[in-house]
Formats: C-alpha cells, sequence, structure tokens
C-alpha cells in the first residue's frame, strides 16, 4: 500500500523508538510488582496486550504520512466532541474518586478523555497552521479558544479536574510555541488570579479535600493524606538501591492505594530505590529531548505543533504524577506515561510515539 523511500529511514529516530519500548518493558515489570499481592495476572496481561496492540498502532503510523491525519482534523474535533458528551452522560466511574469518565460498549471499557487528548492536540495545531500568520488577532484567538475550551468544560463536568489541567497545560504551551504575544497571557493569568474564589467553590469536596491534604498532609493520615504519606514512607524507605524487586513492604503488604496505576513511581521508589528512579527520569528526558529536536527540525508548522503537544502533554504527566508521590503536587489520579497500569493510557501514548515519528520519516515523502 505504502512504498517508503529508503532515504526516509535516515530520519527515523531509532533512539526514540527504543526508549519508548525501554519504559514499556519497565512499566510492564512494575505493574507485576505492584499487583504480584493480588494473585491477578489479568493486569500484566492488560498492559503487554495494549503494548503490542501500540507498537502495530506504531508500524502503521511510520509508514502513513501524517498529514493524512492533519486533513481529517475536523472530524477529529467532531468525533472528540460527541465522545465527551457521552461521557457526561453515559460515564461511569468509581465513586470514591468523584469522576464518571469511562465509557463502556458490551464488555470493553476505555476513557474518552484519553482519546481526546491527542486529538485536541492534532486539531489545535492544524488550527496554529491556517492561522500562522494571524495568532495574534484578536478574533482569531478567540476562535481557538472557545474551540479548545468546550473540551475542557466538558471534562470538567465529569468532573475530572486533574486531566482538564492537562489540557490547559497543552494547549498554553502550543500557542506559546506559536508566537501568541505575551500580553495574553499576562492577560490570562490576571483572569486566573481574580476568578480563583469562583473556581474555589465550584470544586467538589473531593477535590477540596486532595488541596488541603496537600497543604498539610498530616492533618488528617487516616483519610485525605493517607495516600500521599504511604507514597512518601515507600519511596523514603527505598534509599538509594531500594528493598528489591518484589520485595517492597509498602507495596506487597498494599498500604499504598491504586499502586499499579496513580502511585507506580512510590514502588519503584521502594524496590529499586533513588537509582530506579534516577533511571526512569533519564529515560523520560531522552523521550522529551527526541520529541523536542523532531520539532524542532519539522519542515511544517503542523508537525512541529502536534509533537510541541505531545511533549507538552507526556510532561505534564511525568511532573504532577512524580511530584504528588513525593509531596511537591496535589494528587489528581494523573499517571505515569508508559508505566501505569492502563490500556487506553498505554495504546494511546504509542500511537502518539507512531505519529511523531511519522513526522521524523516523512520530512523525505512517500510514494504511492
Amino acid at each position: 500500500m505504502f512504498n517508503l523511500k529508503r532515504k526516509a529511514f535516515k530520519n527515523f529516530d531509532f533512539v526514540l523508538l527504543v526508549t519508548v519500548l525501554l519504559l514499556c518493558i519497565y512499566g510492564i515489570i512494575m505493574i507485576r510488582s505492584a499487583t504480584l499481592s493480588f494473585n491477578n495476572n489479568r493486569y500484566v496481561k492488560v498492559q503487554s496486550l495494549s503494548t503490542v496492540l501500540g507498537f502495530i498502532g506504531i508500524l502503521i503510523l511510520v509508514l502513513m504520512d501524517y498529514q493524512i491525519i492533519g486533513k481529517l482534523y475536523i472530524p477529529i474535533y467532531v468525533v472528540c466532541i460527541l465522545l465527551l458528551i457521552a461521557v457526561v452522560i453515559f460515564g461511569t466511574g468509581e465513586s470514591q474518586w468523584g469522576a464518571n469518565s469511562w465509557l463502556y460498549i458490551g464488555g470493553f471499557g476505555f476513557q474518552p478523555a484519553e482519546i481526546c487528548k491527542v486529538g485536541i492536540i492534532i486539531f489545535l495545531a492544524k488550527l496554529i497552521e491556517n492561522n500562522k500568520d494571524k495568532i495574534n488577532e484578536p478574533l482569531t484567538l478567540l476562535n481557538i479558544l472557545v474551540l479548545c475550551g468546550i473540551p475542557i468544560l466538558l471534562i470538567l463536568m465529569q468532573p475530572d479536574l486533574g486531566t482538564a489541567v492537562v489540557f490547559v497545560f497543552f494547549i498554553v504551551v502550543m500557542l506559546f510555541t506559536a508566537g501568541l504575544n505575551w500580553r495574553y497571557f499576562g492577560y490570562a493569568f490576571i483572569a486566573g488570579i481574580v476568578s480563583l474564589p469562583i473556581l474555589w467553590f465550584q470544586l467538589e469536596d473531593y477535590q477540596k479535600k486532595r488541596i488541603f491534604s496537600f497543604l498539610n498532609p498530616e492533618s488528617d493520615l487516616s483519610g485525605s493524606g493517607y495516600q500521599a504519606m504511604q507514597a512518601k514512607i515507600a519511596i523514603g524507605s527505598g534509599k538509594i538501591f531500594g528493598r528489591g524487586l518484589f520485595e517492597g513492604v509498602q507495596t506487597q503488604y498494599n498500604y499504598i492505594p491504586e499502586k499499579q496505576t496513580d502511585f507506580i513511581f512510590a514502588v519503584i521508589g521502594e524496590e529499586l530505590g533513588l537509582i530506579g528512579g534516577l533511571i526512569l527520569i533519564i529515560l523520560y528526558f531522552i523521550l522529551l529531548y527526541r520529541l523536542i529536536k523532531l520539532a524542532k527540525n519539522s519542515k511544517d508548522v503542523f508537525g512541529s505543533m502536534v509533537l510541541i503537544g505531545f511533549a507538552a502533554m507526556f510532561l505534564f504527566h511525568i511532573w504532577e504524577n512524580i511530584g504528588m508521590s513525593i509531596g511537591l503536587m496535589p494528587i489528581t489520579g494523573i499517571p505515569l506515561p508508559f508505566m501505569s497500569y492502563g490500556g487506553t493510557f498505554q495504546l494511546i501514548n504509542l500511537l502518539c510515539i507512531g505519529i511523531a515519528l511519522s513526522i521524523s520519516v516523512h520530512k523525505e515523502g512517500l510514494n504511492f
């Protein structure tokens, strides 16, 4: 179907691909450790299957010209909005975590917001390309903000504040990189400060408790501060080299809640110590560096903006997840890319890498 020119492979980012592969293997091993006490291999099987499907998706996307995806930016946006509306109406979730962010079709469940992250990045990247010379015109900017604000409002209706903040972060980074005037960011900052009291009263009770717990975790160690405290105990007990793989006390005796998802970094810190954490951070640094380098070398605005969006999305996930595990950020339920358990999350992240590699390869073009 596709005839990829040989010289295109000179631009193929093997370092990025190998880095992601190592992260996926690392993640599956840690999920195995985190779920060992459950006596259930389902978590490892689902993560492994999602990883295999993701790498198949990478192969397909590398053979495709990424510009095809760009041409579909309007249908992609419409599908994202419809999915998010469906979540608001039909979404389900675990009541103790506050958000109903899952859709089930038959026996298959997925989180549309994860899909929509990529969809909105693609949509915004194309909008920026189409309006690259008018990005600082008020009407153009207003149009972009309204279109990007709709999915954020729908996510807040779930309510899922953490995911909404991810959207805000990569949208701001993409607009900044596109050359949006500083004064608009100043206006947004002032508006944000002024609206803080209003936003506070719009928060759900569980969200307020998380903020109070972040500011003073010792105030409720058996309640809202329990997760953060157990994570810090686990990481602290790991010291430099860790207690050993599958040997973590906090991990194997189930003191850490959601250890296979939100607090997978605490498992790494306890069992593999500072060394294990540093290895992970180095892999993430390589991942982000390669994405930014590809964005810098991209020959078109769309490809560059997509890569910047992916890098910003990954960066926020990494910073927030590791930060909440060590007490530097409030708990939001943001998973760790390629490490946290989650079929939808893993698959979508790998498809992002597939698009990134397609952008790297198709500098030289395709023959159809």
